[in-house]
């Protein structure tokens, strides 16, 4: 989980560069200087040895073609004391490259690290670098629809931090309403539903069944692959082993009576049709209907 974690976190940001300044808006001191579009530079310090010197993103907040500030965002997911030594380099380095003032955004996924995170580094007298440090209790909760639909990427970092929340559920309903339709929505569901807590998991593939039959690619796979796992030992074999894999992906309980009833069960087309069923149904009662 960490890996997929860091690379949604990331990929967010990426994909929208503007969000690094609407977390940052509400958080600094002082507001940030004028700029009319935010753009991706290069993380990359090939000037410094040793070369693994790279920001996990940079982004450019810059009016025209000049820069204004440069932000340079971390996703930290532990305590890293090496990091206390690559940040000011970072910081430094990009200035001197692009002329212009430098902030350090990190987003950390629990309070430890971001306490951590949030020490002052004494680089020399008289120059004290502050990361500006986000734990999730920093980050919105999101649960309306035209927020999400404007700004899918906070909504995702929103679902993210906040899946223990009271307002989980209607976190997740906003999510999956108004995320998926959005460009690079299905990556970002996919990933999401990679990462959240089990119990968080099935309500958001519950709301992502409905109404969107097969067309995840996340579901895709669970009823192509549970479909083909059995075919060698036989069509019904094959079908049934399909079902009762689906039925676990979506969160559903398989006694063992159940399977009991799915494995001797040898009509291909009653199989075919639970098969059916268990990819958008609510409940097990919905797929077993006579």
């Amino acid at each position: 989980m960490p890996g997929k974690l860091h690379e949604l976190l990331v990929d967010l940001f990426r994909q929208r560069p503007q969000l690094a300044a609407e977390l940052l808006t509400p958080v600094m001191h002082d507001p940030l200087p004028e700029y009319d579009h935010a753009r991706l530079e290069c993380g990359d310090f090939p000037d410094i040895d040793p070369t693994e010197y790279r920001a996990d993103v940079v982004v450019v907040l810059a009016e025209s073609t000049t820069p204004a500030v440069a932000v340079v965002v971390e996703v930290q997911l532990r305590p890293d004391k090496r990091k206390a030594w690559s940040w000011p380099v970072y910081l430094t380095t990009l200035r001197a490259r692009l002329k212009c003032p430098t902030v350090l955004l990190v987003l950390c996924p629990n309070n430890r690290t971001a306490n951590y995170c949030r020490r002052p580094l004494h680089v020399a007298p008289d120059f004290t670098l502050k990361p500006i440090v986000l734990s999730p209790d920093d980050i919105p909760v999101i649960t309306d629809p035209d927020v999400a639909a404007a700004n899918p990427e906070l909504a995702v970092l929103s679902a993210v931090a906040h899946a223990n929340h009271p307002d989980r559920d209607s976190i997740l309903t906003v999510l999956a309403s108004q995320v998926l339709p959005a460009p690079h929505g299905t990556m970002y569901i996919d990933l999401v539903a990679g990462i959240l807590p089990k119990a968080a998991r099935h309500f958001l593939e519950s709301l992502m069944t409905t109404g969107y039959e097969y067309q995840n690619p996340l579901f895709r796979s669970w009823y192509i692959e549970g479909k083909s796992a059995g075919e060698s030992e036989g069509e019904a074999r094959g079908e049934a082993k399909a079902l009762l894999k689906v039925l676990r992906k979506r969160g559903f309980e398989v006694s063992d009576a159940l399977i009991a009833r799915v494995e001797e069960q040898t009509d291909t087309d009653q199989l075919d049709a639970w098969l059916d069923r268990a990819i958008d149904a609510k409940s097990l009662d919905e797929v077993f209907v006579e």
